[in-house]
């Protein structure tokens, strides 16, 4: 197996065998999780209060559809930049596991020209969104609101590559409270630039949708800020010394990072691209169908963030194993990681499903976008089991550096069945945004099965090929 230990020479490595010691497995994957979860719902809850604050503007519909189809765009993009830099996740966590954390501090550094690089090009497509929105055919009462959105969040595009760096640098390593600290801060400073900002206070000009993204482009700004801070001079990165000098790119090493990245930002772009498609896709059903579906699909999105904090943490316990030359207790990471996602989506599903009315009134008492999300809420419900297997599989292939084969199952699932069943349901058989939530169903399915597969083909060949080493030495 290529790894980046390989790249950057020798050094100690550190082979323990596992042991099946279930409670404690489960207590570490929680302890890794659990900030990360915390973090992932806190930064998620700034587009929950984006969303509750826009449905309280004069012209909500319009407000509430605006921020679907260019948060849609927003998240395009990112998608892909998200996927190329968590290379650096498993990369450090192999390094790490192989007592190689000096090393590992020097991926840091060389990330740092790929998230330059690539934040040039993000905050460009912001800048110039009207095009793309108008080729998409959406509702053009939505176009004008939209493109001021994203004119304003084009500021934070070069912060949010950055806040992805630092927080896959800082989880690879094992110590996940900064992805925790940095969400918490997001949502406490959001609420009230929010409220600054959208409805005029303070003496500030109401600026509506507008107002919302400069809110959030400063929050990224301080985020930043936040984590530079915190990995500066605490303790426990003393030995990685992530800013211990300053390093020019070295191609080589670059160049292992995008080997590892590019199919990870393929196979996230391709899942997300199918969710992105769906919010542009139904925005040309109106501003109605639009803002319900945001409504169900922010819901949605923000429990999802408990199965994503899950998958990091499988990434970086099977990566850490992996690094250490333990081939079982990479796989056994991973199996515990999906049984603890079972349980996460059970209760996600039975919120759906039995309080639909009190999670959308959360966000809107508009009795037509009301009516809309809830019937939407149901099969968001169904979709939750193959959605957190799915991306704890795929957590689990990045902790092997498994990124390929992941990236092709994924365009086979969500745009050759997910995307094509959507647009067929939702608008040849007119059965509307309900249609398009169908295709997201069969998508994430597919992408369930195929991945967990491969992960269990995966660490079956990896425990057997180290039994096969031993015996021949």
């Amino acid at each position: 197996m290529y790894n980046a230990a390989s790249l950057l020479g020798p050094g100690p490595v550190n082979s323990i065998t596992s042991s099946k010691n279930h409670p404690a497995e489960i207590r570490r994957t929680l302890q890794l999780a659990a900030p990360v979860m915390i973090g992932l719902i806190a930064s998620f809850g700034m587009n929950f209060v984006d969303t509750v604050m826009a449905g309280r503007l004069p012209e909500k519909d319009v407000a509430l559809a605006a921020l679907a189809t260019g948060g849609a765009v927003w998240s395009a993009m990112l998608m892909f930049i998200l996927g190329i830099l968590m290379a650096l996740q498993p990369t450090v966590a192999q390094l790490d596991g192989a007592g190689l954390q000096r090393r590992a501090g020097e991926m840091l550094r060389q990330g740092f020209w790929i998230a330059a690089a690539l934040a040039v090009p993000y905050s460009g497509i912001l800048v110039h969104s009207e095009s793309i929105l108008r080729f998409m055919a959406i509702d053009p009462a939505i176009v004008p609101t939209a493109v001021d959105y994203l004119d304003a969040m084009a500021w934070g595009a070069p912060a949010m590559c950055l806040v992805f760096l630092l927080r896959f640098f800082s989880e690879g390593t094992g110590h996940t409270r900064p992805t925790m600290y940095i969400g918490l801060i997001g949502i406490i400073v959001n609420v009230p630039l929010n409220w600054i900002l959208m409805f005029g206070n303070l003496g500030a000009p109401a600026l509506g949708a507008k107002g919302c993204g400069y809110a959030t482009a400063i929050v990224i700004w301080l985020q930043v800020a936040a984590l530079v801070t915190y990995i500066r001079w605490h303790h426990h990165f003393r030995d990685f010394r992530p800013f211990g000098r300053w390093d020019w790119p070295r191609i080589k090493v670059i160049l292992h990072l995008l080997r590892v990245g590019l199919p990870i930002a393929i196979t996230i772009f391709v899942e997300g691209s199918l969710f992105v498609a769906a919010a542009l896709l139904i925005g040309r059903l109106g501003p109605i169908p639009a803002a319900g579906h945001l409504v169900a699909v922010n819901f949605a999105a923000l429990l999802f963030m408990i199965p994503l904090g899950l998958a990091s943490a499988i990434t970086t316990r099977t990566g850490n194993a992996i690094g250490r030359g333990d081939p079982e207790g990479a796989r056994y990471a991973g199996m515990i990681g999906m049984v603890i996602v079972l349980g996460t989506q059970t209760i996600s599903a039975a919120i759906m499903v039995l309080a639909p009315g009190l999670v959308v009134g959360l966000y809107t008492n508009d009795p037509a976008i009301a009516a809309v999300a809830v019937t939407l809420l149901f099969y968001a419900a169904i979709f939750q089991f193959p959605d957190g297997i799915q991306v704890c599989a795929a957590g689990a292939l990045r902790g092997y550096k498994d990124t390929i084969v992941p990236a092709f199952y994924n365009v086979i699932s969500y745009w050759l069945i997910g995307l094509w069943l959507g647009y067929h349901l939702t608008f040849e058989r007119q059965m509307g945004p309900a249609g398009m939530w169908i295709g997201m169903i069969a998508g994430l399915t597919s992408g369930a099965i195929l991945l967990l597969g491969r992960f269990l083909r995966r660490s079956e060949k990896s425990i057997t090929d180290t039994r096969t080493q031993a015996l021949d030495a």
